[in-house]
């Protein structure tokens, strides 16, 4: 059985896409995956499964919409995916939770950091499948805007880090 992690997109962010993270464990149980852990209450889960990563995001799409009654996307990871995220973090010195990781379904054009806008001292590196925002005065006065990115989730460097230790200890 292969390690995954699973990155939910707008899942308990900002009082939208409520999800009890025991729903959540269940629902990833009854698709079949075990030793489900989950981290902090934003869409995080740690498993096994003998699925393949295409085939375990499907599944939980599928089973997610039915509980949500929407689309609820999955970004999944390999734990070996998820420490080489953190290992080839393009601003390392950056305070990790200024720094994130936007995990996307496929590798980001080459030209998605040159049609960003509402650029104001972020900086951005791409990875294999994610794209990296370094936000040096923090997220919450940022008006950047990604258009690759729109389909992504984002998680900074604190949950990646945790999240590559959780399924390296499985």
């Amino acid at each position: 059985m292969a390690v995954f992690v699973a990155l939910l997109r707008a899942v308990n962010v900002g009082g939208t896409g409520k999800l009890p993270m025991t729903d959540l464990k269940k629902l990833c149980g009854d698709a079949g995956c075990t030793d489900v852990r989950t981290y902090i209450a934003s869409g995080n889960v740690v498993l096994r499964s003998t699925l393949t990563e295409s085939r375990l995001k499907s599944v939980l799409e599928k089973k997610l919409h039915a509980y949500a009654g929407k689309q609820v996307g999955v970004m999944v990871r390999t734990a070996a995916e998820m420490k080489s995220i953190v290992r080839q973090n393009p601003f390392p010195k950056g305070a990790p939770n200024r720094v994130v990781a936007i995990f996307l379904d496929k590798p980001p054009s080459r030209d998605a950091i040159a049609s960003v806008s509402g650029r104001k001292d972020e900086e951005l590196g791409l990875g294999k499948r994610e794209i990296y925002v370094h936000y040096g005065d923090g997220m919450g006065t940022s008006k950047l805007r990604i258009a690759a990115a729109k389909d992504g989730t984002a998680r900074n460097m604190n949950t990646v880090s945790k999240l590559a230790a959780m399924a390296e200890e499985l």
